[in-house]
Protein backbone atom coordinates (compact mmCIF):
# COMPACT_ATOMS: atom_id res chain seq x y z
CA UNK A 1 0.00 0.00 0.00
CA UNK A 2 2.86 2.05 0.86
CA UNK A 3 4.76 1.88 -2.21
CA UNK A 4 1.68 2.46 -4.32
CA UNK A 5 1.11 5.54 -2.63
CA UNK A 6 5.12 6.38 -3.67
CA UNK A 7 4.80 5.34 -7.25
CA UNK A 8 1.52 7.55 -7.61
CA UNK A 9 3.81 10.62 -5.97
CA UNK A 10 6.84 9.91 -8.39
CA UNK A 11 4.62 9.96 -11.45
CA UNK A 12 3.08 12.91 -10.19
CA UNK A 13 6.51 14.40 -9.75
CA UNK A 14 7.38 13.28 -13.55
CA UNK A 15 4.20 14.94 -14.71
CA UNK A 16 4.68 18.40 -12.98
CA UNK A 17 8.64 18.58 -13.53
CA UNK A 18 8.19 18.00 -17.73
CA UNK A 19 5.37 20.65 -17.76
CA UNK A 20 8.12 22.40 -16.03
CA UNK A 21 11.47 21.57 -18.16
CA UNK A 22 8.74 22.26 -21.39
CA UNK A 23 7.41 25.77 -20.32
CA UNK A 24 11.67 26.32 -18.90
CA UNK A 25 13.48 25.22 -22.15
CA UNK A 26 15.11 28.01 -23.11
CA UNK A 27 16.37 29.25 -19.90
CA UNK A 28 16.29 29.09 -16.36
CA UNK A 29 13.07 31.85 -15.31
CA UNK A 30 12.10 32.05 -18.96
CA UNK A 31 8.40 31.43 -19.90
CA UNK A 32 9.02 28.45 -23.41
CA UNK A 33 6.72 30.69 -26.17
CA UNK A 34 4.43 28.42 -28.13
CA UNK A 35 6.13 27.96 -32.03
CA UNK A 36 3.56 30.46 -33.40
CA UNK A 37 4.50 33.30 -30.83
CA UNK A 38 8.60 33.08 -31.89
CA UNK A 39 9.40 35.65 -34.42
CA UNK A 40 12.25 33.31 -36.57
CA UNK A 41 9.12 30.75 -36.96
CA UNK A 42 7.01 34.11 -37.84
CA UNK A 43 9.08 34.84 -40.69
CA UNK A 44 10.27 31.40 -41.69
CA UNK A 45 7.05 30.46 -42.23
CA UNK A 46 5.65 33.55 -44.38
CA UNK A 47 8.78 33.00 -46.52
CA UNK A 48 7.92 29.29 -46.83
CA UNK A 49 4.09 30.42 -48.03
CA UNK A 50 5.79 33.02 -50.42
CA UNK A 51 8.09 29.99 -51.81
CA UNK A 52 5.00 27.94 -52.86
CA UNK A 53 3.07 30.61 -54.09
CA UNK A 54 6.42 31.34 -56.44
CA UNK A 55 6.80 27.57 -57.25
CA UNK A 56 3.25 27.87 -59.11
CA UNK A 57 4.97 29.59 -61.71
CA UNK A 58 7.65 27.04 -62.08
CA UNK A 59 7.84 24.92 -65.28
CA UNK A 60 5.80 21.51 -64.98
CA UNK A 61 8.57 19.64 -66.12
CA UNK A 62 10.44 20.96 -62.67
CA UNK A 63 7.61 19.85 -60.52
CA UNK A 64 8.94 16.42 -59.35
CA UNK A 65 12.89 17.90 -58.53
CA UNK A 66 13.85 21.39 -58.09
CA UNK A 67 10.39 22.13 -57.38
CA UNK A 68 9.55 19.57 -54.42
CA UNK A 69 13.09 20.38 -53.29
CA UNK A 70 12.74 24.14 -52.69
CA UNK A 71 9.16 23.70 -51.13
CA UNK A 72 10.65 20.99 -48.74
CA UNK A 73 13.70 22.72 -48.04
CA UNK A 74 11.68 25.97 -47.35
CA UNK A 75 9.28 24.59 -44.90
CA UNK A 76 11.70 22.39 -43.26
CA UNK A 77 12.91 25.89 -41.32
CA UNK A 78 9.91 26.49 -39.51
CA UNK A 79 8.90 23.01 -39.03
CA UNK A 80 11.77 22.37 -37.28
CA UNK A 81 11.76 25.32 -35.08
CA UNK A 82 8.30 23.56 -34.20
CA UNK A 83 9.23 20.72 -33.55
CA UNK A 84 12.14 21.96 -31.16
CA UNK A 85 9.51 23.94 -29.30
CA UNK A 86 7.46 20.45 -28.42
CA UNK A 87 10.50 18.92 -27.01
CA UNK A 88 10.99 18.30 -23.47
CA UNK A 89 14.37 20.66 -22.51
CA UNK A 90 17.22 22.81 -23.31
CA UNK A 91 19.02 19.58 -24.85
CA UNK A 92 16.38 18.18 -26.91
CA UNK A 93 15.32 21.97 -28.25
CA UNK A 94 19.14 23.12 -29.05
CA UNK A 95 19.23 20.33 -31.94
CA UNK A 96 16.24 21.56 -34.15
CA UNK A 97 17.44 25.11 -35.16
CA UNK A 98 20.98 23.49 -35.93
CA UNK A 99 18.74 21.77 -38.58
CA UNK A 100 16.57 24.66 -39.39
CA UNK A 101 19.37 26.67 -40.17
CA UNK A 102 20.72 23.82 -42.71
CA UNK A 103 17.96 23.80 -44.22
CA UNK A 104 18.17 27.41 -44.57
CA UNK A 105 21.58 27.45 -46.39
CA UNK A 106 20.29 25.11 -48.62
CA UNK A 107 16.80 26.79 -49.53
CA UNK A 108 18.96 29.76 -50.47
CA UNK A 109 21.59 28.02 -52.43
CA UNK A 110 17.90 26.67 -54.68
CA UNK A 111 16.91 30.32 -54.62
CA UNK A 112 19.96 31.02 -56.34
CA UNK A 113 19.59 27.76 -58.78
CA UNK A 114 16.27 28.98 -59.58
CA UNK A 115 17.42 33.05 -60.34
CA UNK A 116 19.97 31.07 -62.72
CA UNK A 117 17.73 28.80 -64.08
CA UNK A 118 15.42 31.67 -65.13
CA UNK A 119 12.67 30.21 -62.85
CA UNK A 120 13.16 33.13 -60.31
CA UNK A 121 12.83 37.24 -61.38
CA UNK A 122 15.91 38.73 -60.20
CA UNK A 123 13.52 41.19 -57.86
CA UNK A 124 11.86 37.95 -55.67
CA UNK A 125 15.41 36.44 -55.62
CA UNK A 126 16.48 38.98 -53.89
CA UNK A 127 13.29 39.70 -51.18
CA UNK A 128 13.80 36.33 -50.23
CA UNK A 129 17.38 36.02 -50.04
CA UNK A 130 17.15 39.40 -47.42
CA UNK A 131 14.13 37.63 -46.15
CA UNK A 132 16.32 34.58 -45.04
CA UNK A 133 19.41 36.33 -44.44
CA UNK A 134 16.93 37.91 -41.22
CA UNK A 135 15.66 34.59 -40.56
CA UNK A 136 19.43 33.25 -40.31
CA UNK A 137 20.27 35.87 -37.92
CA UNK A 138 17.53 34.97 -35.39
CA UNK A 139 18.22 31.54 -36.09
CA UNK A 140 21.65 32.25 -34.74
CA UNK A 141 20.18 33.99 -31.71
CA UNK A 142 18.31 31.35 -30.64
CA UNK A 143 20.84 28.47 -30.96
CA UNK A 144 23.24 31.10 -28.95
CA UNK A 145 20.23 31.64 -26.68
CA UNK A 146 19.83 27.70 -25.99
CA UNK A 147 23.79 27.23 -25.59
CA UNK A 148 23.86 29.55 -23.03
CA UNK A 149 24.42 27.54 -19.41
CA UNK A 150 25.97 24.71 -21.01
Amino acid sequence: MESEGLRSVSCWFLVVYRLWATYHAVGVGEVMAGFEDLEVWQEAHKLAVEVYKLARRFPADERFWYTDQICRASTSIPTNVAEGTGRYGRQDFKHFPYIARGSLEETKYLLRLGQDLGFIAQGDYVRLLEGYNRVGKKLNALINSLRKGE
